[in-house]
């Protein structure tokens, strides 16, 4: 949500469009970015006429599927519920961030009762770009997770692509670099022979040069609703492995990457086809001029940050209710 609203904005300034997170403040429209804890002031400021998109991402699932804990469970529960009520009661108008996202919501919750849309997450082409400094081994392929958390129960992604590094590794040399926060339980339990240097949370500014520096981007979340680090690693050139789950399949096409049927169920979180990912995934290290330069074409053709914020600005600012 951060990374989303911080490019939003980006381009809100750039059309010299004023914006204020003050919900009390007078507004043509209000973008409620997933949920929010005020509801009071949202339905003041329905009371004042002033229309509410709501911004979907995913169903939090993971606790239905393995135990994560009493507190994680609890919170992600009462988020879902949360966002459901805002769709339900507030919403003028919904935007969900990628088919697989709107077919969830219309699963689990119904389809919404007002107009809905979808509109796939942007990236600044200009500065996620191939062009500008890095270190990309020689003497090895680097595999990189990139993930805002790989903690507690969000740790299995992290396992499978350590495994499918794992057997590469018996005809090229690898290493798997993690950035995101992983937490030290699950670093302990990790053992591999192949080198897994961990970075932690990254400056966003450093993300970049992360991502050319790498020879493929392993996207390690089960069901992803839109993942912007696999966005951003295609608007830097780097192509993306992964299984077929959630939206990934949306954005990754098949010159961009590799992705491969999951071979199991991921809504249970069962153990991918690895070794189908790690014959795929050879093409990729083989032929990197190829793959690199795809995975930038697809971003330039589809994940463009003015693109993504006039399709949000469209919605906004429509006087039809």
């Amino acid at each position: 949500m951060a990374s989303f609203r911080l490019k939003f904005e980006q381009g809100l300034r750039a059309r010299g469009i004023d914006f204020t997170h003050d919900l009390s403040a007078n507004a043509d429209a209000v973008l409620v970015i997933a949920g929010t804890r005020f509801l009071p002031d949202l339905w003041r400021v329905r009371r004042r006429g002033i229309r509410v998109i709501q911004r979907l991402d995913g169903v939090n699932w993971v606790q239905r599927a393995r135990w994560t804990g009493p507190r994680y469970h609890v919170r992600a529960e009462y988020g879902n519920a949360m966002l459901a009520l805002i769709r339900a009661r507030f919403a003028d108008r919904v935007i969900y961030q990628s088919q697989f996202i709107r077919k969830w919501w219309e699963d689990w919750y119904g389809a919404a009762k007002v107009p809905a849309s979808v509109i796939i997450n942007g990236v600044d082409l200009q500065t996620y770009t191939p062009d500008g400094e890095h270190d990309r081994p020689t003497d090895r392929f680097r595999l990189l997770l990139l993930e805002g958390s790989l903690a507690g129960g969000l740790n299995s992604g992290l396992f499978h692509a350590v495994s499918l590094a794992e057997k590469l590794s018996t005809n090229f040399p690898m290493e798997v670099v993690v950035a995101g926060k992983v937490d030290n339980a699950t670093q302990n339990k990790l053992q591999s022979k192949v080198p897994v240097k961990f970075l932690g949370t990254i400056p966003r500014d450093q993300i970049p040069t992360l991502a050319r520096s790498s020879h493929m981007l392993y996207s390690a979340e089960v069901n992803p609703p839109c993942p912007n680090s696999v966005i951003e690693a295609m608007a830097c050139g780097l192509p993306v492995v992964g299984f077929d789950s959630g939206s990934i399949k949306e954005l990754v096409t098949d010159d961009a990457g590799c992705i491969v049927p999951y071979g199991g169920n991921p809504w249970k979180l069962e153990t991918p086809d690895i070794s189908a990912l790690a014959e795929s995934a050879v093409d990729v290290l083989t032929k990197q001029d190829q793959f690199r330069a795809a995975a930038r074409k697809r971003a330039e053709s589809a994940f463009s940050l003015d693109q993504m914020v006039e399709s949000y600005l469209k919605v906004l600012l429509d006087s039809g209710r």
